[in-house]
């Protein structure tokens, strides 16, 4: 079935883990081009700090304190969306908390909780807006995954399985939807190394601080990307930001021997730093800082080239795949550094 398509300034756009991050920068975006949004997180400060600088700046925002875990939040988060704005149009699955550590370092009881935010989160969450949306004539539902989806990174082993997890569950519900004629699209978004305060929400269980490995990009490039899924009249089913990661990804497929030996030889000191790590952390209480940006002291990239053109259908695959190529190179020579 063909998917409504609204343009941004004519949508509601509820979003999970809005108080930092991906999530902060793409709720920012989209109210400044004339959404409206409703914002999920479990700091009620940062949520209300956040919702008056959009108000301020004569955007539309609505807040809802919801931990994802909990089912009974995600409905009253679509519920204050209906009785707001009178429903949604596309709902973000951003939600997610981050471990850093080998896996007989982590307790199994914070593996636990981080699927419980990271898969059961968004379970919950897509079940309620397809739920929704078939009510209503359709929507967009936009998971948030990773390029950990596809491959694993060492150091980050229970937050990789969490996000092949959704993968694994997004394309279920997508092929579900399809095969129904439902008037939903879902599309999984794939971040790479994104400067956000990622590693520093991270609850570390290694000797030192953690880092993100090069090659880093903007939070602003995941939410154009993820917001041009919103709106675009055929949207991708699943969209890599970043040809750094997705290069990655592919390596590890086409010779996932060498990804193994290049993770083990520079992975381990590529995702550390010599400092002590934090005792906080946003596994175990809600960070409200309300930052977008996270420590990474190294270059940014503020936009992908690959993740622009893979955009565009009519942009030779081949040329793609030679752009993402040398985005290959260029991350390669960077780690060398």
């Amino acid at each position: 079935m063909v998917q409504p398509t609204k343009p941004l300034e004519e949508q509601v756009i509820v979003i999970t883990g809005a108080s930092s991050g991906i999530g902060l920068a793409t709720a920012r975006t989209a109210a400044d081009r004339g959404a409206r949004v409703v914002l999920a997180a479990r700091s009620e400060d940062a949520l209300q700090e956040a919702t008056e600088e959009i108000t301020a700046a004569g955007g539309d925002a609505e807040y809802v304190v919801a931990d994802v875990s909990d089912r009974d939040d995600v409905r009253e988060l679509a519920q204050v969306a209906e009785e707001t704005y009178g429903g949604f149009d596309t709902w973000i699955n951003g939600a997610a908390v981050s471990i850093y550590g080998t896996l007989e370092d982590v307790p199994v009881e914070d593996m636990r909780e981080q699927f419980d935010v990271n898969v059961w989160g968004l379970l919950y969450g897509s079940l309620e807006a397809v739920g929704h949306f078939k009510e209503s004539g359709g929507g967009r539902l936009i998971n948030i995954g990773s390029i950990v989806s596809d491959r694993a990174v060492i150091l980050q082993g229970s937050y990789s399985a969490s996000k092949h997890a959704v993968k694994g569950f997004t394309d279920a519900l997508r092929m579900e939807l399809e095969e129904e004629d439902a008037p939903v699209s879902v599309t999984l978004v794939k971040p790479s190394a994104i400067d956000t305060p990622f590693a520093e929400h991270a609850k570390n269980y290694m000797n030192e601080a953690a880092k993100l490995p090069a090659p880093v990009y903007a939070p602003e490039t995941a939410a154009r990307t993820i917001l041009h899924a919103a709106e675009a009249p055929d949207p991708e089913r699943e969209i890599t930001v970043g040809g750094g990661g997705k290069n990655m990804t592919v390596l590890g497929r086409t010779a996932s021997g060498v990804m193994d030996t290049i993770m083990e030889t520079l992975f381990v000191d590529l995702q550390q730093k010599d400092a002590p790590p934090s005792d906080r952390n946003g596994l175990d209480e809600p960070t409200d800082d309300l930052e977008e940006r996270g420590g990474y002291e190294g270059y940014v990239a503020d936009s992908s080239l690959y993740t622009r053109l893979r955009q565009r259908r009519n942009v030779p695959s081949t040329v793609v795949a030679g752009l993402a190529a040398t985005a290959l190179y260029a991350g390669y020579k960077i780690l060398r550094r």
